[in-house]
């Protein structure tokens, strides 16, 4: 038995760990463990080097999970311990990590944010996303909930992977909803979409997107929040969001980038 202390854990990660049953092990990769209870909600138990996300275990030891577990590994809870195959993490002295950014920050600073956001120039390299952008980021500014569940229920689980093109895009445009939104709406706007978007594509991208509901983000988009909120340097923390699995950031940070300009073009219209 290989025993790991955590580095950190949210409370969703906590609340996972005290109530779930039956929990089995979903996916392996070499840094990063995905686990699914009896309720489908995951549990994702990551090296440092990923960062903190809303339904994270980080653990402080690095450990190539794929020479340690499969799919079959046992898991067992214990006092303030997870075992999962060989490996015994250890989360008492872990510290707790908040997954909201500072949302009222961003939002009273969103007419600055936008104009910076607008000389921003992106490709829209996956055509099939781009044939929804502009309908989408309209619908959203507008908070058009009808249009934004139509086209929802077209994007999600659009594409290949655990985390489809399609919803890593709607995932983006919700952090944009955050933004540009006063709370309540923007609530109820992400509510919509993840209700749709969630039983249509995978366990996995359904959490993100559920997180996302709720305004949580994982470090690296805080990273980048706090860059705009600061007008500091934008260019390191958005490279790091870009290079998030094959194009999985990079979607994400379109449908973020197409909301948030589709609104800084509509207040020169106003």
């Amino acid at each position: 038995m290989q025993y790991i202390n955590a580095l950190s854990l949210t409370n969703i990660s906590t609340n996972w760990i005290n109530n779930s049953d039956q929990p089995k092990i979903l996916h392996v990769f070499d840094e990063v463990c995905n686990l699914i209870n009896e309720k489908r909600e995951i549990l994702s138990i990551v090296n440092a080097d990923i960062g903190n996300g809303p339904f994270s275990l980080v653990i402080k030891e690095p450990v190539s999970f794929t020479k340690h577990l499969d799919v079959h590994s046992k898991i067992s809870i214990e006092d303030k311990q997870i075992k999962v195959g060989d490996l015994a993490i250890s989360f008492g002295y872990a510290q707790a990590w908040n997954p909201m950014p500072r949302w009222e920050e961003i939002r009273k600073n969103k007419d600055e944010i936008i104009n910076h956001l607008s000389l921003l120039q992106i490709d829209h390299e996956n055509e099939t996303i781009l044939q929804f952008a502009n309908s989408l980021s309209s619908a959203i500014i507008n908070a058009d909930i009808p249009t934004i569940k139509n086209i929802s229920s077209k994007l999600a689980g659009l594409g290949i992977g655990l985390t489809p093109a399609g919803d890593d895009f709607l995932m983006g445009a919700m952090y944009a909803a955050w933004m540009i939104h006063p709370e309540k709406i923007a609530k109820q706007i992400s509510e919509e979409i993840a209700n749709v978007a969630t039983p249509l594509t995978t366990s996995l991208s359904g959490a993100w997107l559920k997180s996302a509901a709720k305004g949580e983000a994982g470090e690296l988009w805080h990273d980048f929040f706090e860059a705009l909120i600061e007008d500091e340097n934008i260019y390191l923390p958005l490279s790091k969001i870009i290079s998030v699995g094959e194009t999985s950031g990079s979607d994400a940070l379109m449908g973020f980038l197409d909301v948030a300009q589709a609104k800084g073009a509509s207040r020169l219209t106003d």
